[in-house]
Order: structure tokens, then sequence, then C-alpha cells
């Protein structure tokens, strides 16, 4: 297990390595110069050549690269072209506004996912089973930039309930979240569905109904939690699939996170920035994975690392 674990962990380090490669060089490669967006058009080419040179944007591409990794193996991921400030501190101002965001998406997604996923099995084949996955289909199919738009429109402009945009207490927080959990709450009940459904025909099912056991004790104490290992296979991996949406979604609810802050450094070619927020994103992900791995281990013991 000690050696499976250190392959996989050698396996995260090249997976985060190649991102910060392809990530440099293609950021690298788009159209657009830094020093201009600085300086704005008008500036001499002599004040862009000196900043230019005190940047380090003059060097060769592979000897910018070359600084990067060195700095990267000392922690340290640069500074802002923009504000010159640390990389590192930006992140780390704007990291719990997105973890905020991610975390009440997912206990939306998991609140609105179990109750439908259960109801559509125990029903199935009834309008209660059809309007659930009804739902479910329309959770998938609508993209957040058009839900986060619709749910401002309704309940902050027509309604007045909530605040359009920003982050100002737990009101504010509510519609992106409800933004970026409706799809992974359609994608879980679906699952929740399919699994129930599956578990519900065991013959341990039978047993425990035929013990005298109540509908309710059956189906939390024994289906449920046999549903929890796809569950939390489809959680490791729709949890990066939520950090991607949250950059759509801070940008339509101009939430000030690690999304928000990828798309102002793209604009501003803020490359060790953009670098940066690209690495904690691939980091989150790649530990997502590596701790949901851990817990099918946990959730049931026939399963070792292979």
């Amino acid at each position: 297990m000690n050696g499976s674990m250190t392959a996989r962990l050698l396996s995260a380090v090249v997976v985060i390595f190649g991102v910060v490669t392809l990530v440099f060089f293609l950021l690298h490669l788009v159209p657009g110069d830094p020093v201009e967006v600085m300086l704005g058009e008008s500036s001499q080419p002599a004040d862009r050549e000196a900043l230019r040179h005190a940047l380090g944007l003059d060097e060769n591409l592979a000897v910018q690269f070359e600084h990067y990794l060195t700095g990267l193996m000392h922690f340290d991921l640069g500074q802002s072209l923009h504000s010159h400030r640390e990389v590192a501190e930006l992140l780390l101002e704007r990291l719990p506004a997105t973890i905020e965001l991610a975390a009440a998406a997912l206990l939306i997604a998991l609140l609105l996912a179990l109750p439908l996923g259960v109801m559509a099995a125990l029903k199935r084949g009834s309008g209660w089973d059809h309007g659930a996955m009804t739902l479910a289909m329309l959770g998938v199919s609508i993209p957040n930039f058009w839900m986060g738009p619709i749910l401002i429109l309704v309940f902050s402009l027509w309604l007045g309930w909530f605040p359009v945009s920003g982050r100002e207490g737990v009101l504010s927080l509510l519609l992106p979240a409800l933004t970026l959990g409706t799809a992974l709450a359609a994608i879980l009940s679906r699952m929740v569905r399919a699994t129930l459904l599956d578990v519900l025909s065991e013959d341990y099912i039978r047993t425990a109904r035929a013990k005298g056991l109540s509908e309710g004790r059956v189906i939390v104490a024994h289906a449920l939690r046999n549903t929890c290992l796809p569950l939390a296979t489809l959680l490791g991996l729709q949890l990066g699939a939520l950090l991607a949406g949250a950059v759509i979604t801070e940008i339509v609810f101009s939430w000030p996170g690690i999304g928000q802050l990828t798309i102002e450094a793209i604009q501003r070619r803020d490359y060790p920035l953009v670098q940066g927020c690209v690495l904690l994103i691939s980091l989150s992900y790649v530990a997502v994975n590596t701790l949901t791995d851990m817990i099918y281990a946990r959730l049931d013991p026939r399963i070792h690392y292979a």
C-alpha cells in the first residue's frame, strides 16, 4: 500500500508538472503584450523595453521557464506583473471566497440530490420519478452563464430578495451557490436513483424487510449506506468540475474568488498570477482525487490500492 501510494504521489507530481509546463508555454504564445497592457499603446518604445527588461520578459522562454521552476522549488510563485504583490499572497486572499462558494454549492447539491434520487428510486415509474428526473435533466442542461443571470433577474431585480453581486453575507452567497450546485445536484440525483434501484433488489434488503424493520430504517441504514461508494466516486470526479464552474459563476456574480482572479490575470496578461491560479486549481483537483481514493478504502475494506 505504501508503494502504491508513493506511485500515486509521483504520478500526481508528473501531472502537475505537465500542467505547469503546458500553461506556461501556451500563455506566453497567446497574442498580447503585458507591457503594452500596463503602459498603454501610446507609451514610448524605450519605456516598454525598460519595463520588459525589469520584468525579465526580454529573456528567451527557456530561461524564463527555468527561473519559474527554480522559484517553485523554493515555494516562490513570483510577483504579479500588474500589482507587484506576491502571487501567493493574492491567492491566499481570494482562496477563502472560493472555498466558501464551493462548500455551499456542494451542500446545496447534496440537499437537492439525495431526496430527489431516493424519491425517484422508491417511486420508480411514477410521476414523482419522471418529475425528479426531468428536474435533473434541466439541471444538467442549463449552463451556469445562463442560470446565474436568470436567478439574478428573478430573485434580485424583480423580487429584491438577494444582492445582485458581491460577497456581503449569507444572502449574497445563496444565488451563486445555487447556480453552481444545481448542475452537480442533477448528476448526483441520477446516480443516487440508479444505485439505489440496484441496491433495493439485493437479498440483504429483502432479509431486512423480512425481519420487520421499518421501511425508513431499511432505506437509511442499509440501502443508502451502500450507495456511499459510487456517490464518493462521482463526487471526487465532479469536484474538479465544480472548481471549473466556479470560474464562470464568480464572474457572473462578481464573487471575489480564485476564478475571478484568474480571468482578471488573463485579461492583463499577468503571467505569474495566471500560472499561480492554474497551479492552485490543479493541486486542488489532484488532492481531491487522492482523498477520494483514501475514502474508498475507508468505506469498503475490500478495496485495495492497485
